[in-house]
């Protein structure tokens, strides 16, 4: 039997303190950031993809993320572009690690409700912090200015959006104790569905 549960979340709302957490609790976590920082590497499909259709190569012939960042930053079409080299990738190792598994897995996928992988879980788990919160932790965290974390912030669907969308919450805004007490509760919510599915 296999029971797949997505986590998503917003920028800067703590998801890999969840996943990490459930690591360490000896679950299997897929991470699709992994995967899509693989899709990059010297050899891929992907590879010989992006550098046919970007300028983003370092001299040791490695794609430069940094500049491919900055070159898909200010153009909607170039960024389109690059998802659709990457996106099916990442789609299809993700598939492949599911039908590899069984009992109950994980998916970590950051940007999971904006490109509509809800049919690869039988549930879903956002990771949460309010608005105000989120703003201040990224700013913090990637050590910018107020516009430019909003930017980022409106650059993907609103948290509060995704709370409403989410068959489970697991709230990320007071201490790693209550965040694990948190993520315990709903683990076993979980296991009890995964048990009579």
């Amino acid at each position: 039997m296999r029971f797949v549960v997505g986590i998503t979340g917003s920028i800067a709302v703590g998801k890999s303190s969840v996943t990490n957490y459930l690591r360490s609790k000896g679950y299997k976590v897929v991470d699709a950031d992994e995967i899509t920082h693989r899709s990059y590497q010297k050899g891929t499909k992907c590879y010989y993809q992006i550098i046919e259709n970007f300028d983003c190569l370092d001299q040791n012939e490695e794609i430069d993320r940094k500049c491919l960042g900055n070159i898909i930053f200010s153009h909607q079409e170039k960024k389109k572009l690059l998802e659709s080299i990457v996106h099916p990738y990442v789609i299809e190792c993700i598939q492949k690690e599911i039908n590899q598994s069984s009992g109950l897995i994980f998916l970590d996928i950051p940007l999971l409700y904006e490109i509509s992988l809800e049919y690869l879980c039988d549930k879903i788990i956002v990771v949460y912090v309010d608005e105000k919160t989120q703003l201040k932790r990224l700013m913090e965290r990637n050590h910018i200015l107020e516009k430019e974390a909003q930017k980022l912030i409106n650059s993907q669907i609103s948290i509060e959006i995704k709370k409403l969308l989410a068959d489970y919450v697991i709230d990320n805004r007071f201490s790693f104790d209550k965040l694990y007490q948190n993520i315990d509760r709903e683990l076993e919510v979980i296991k009890n569905e995964a048990v009579f599915k």
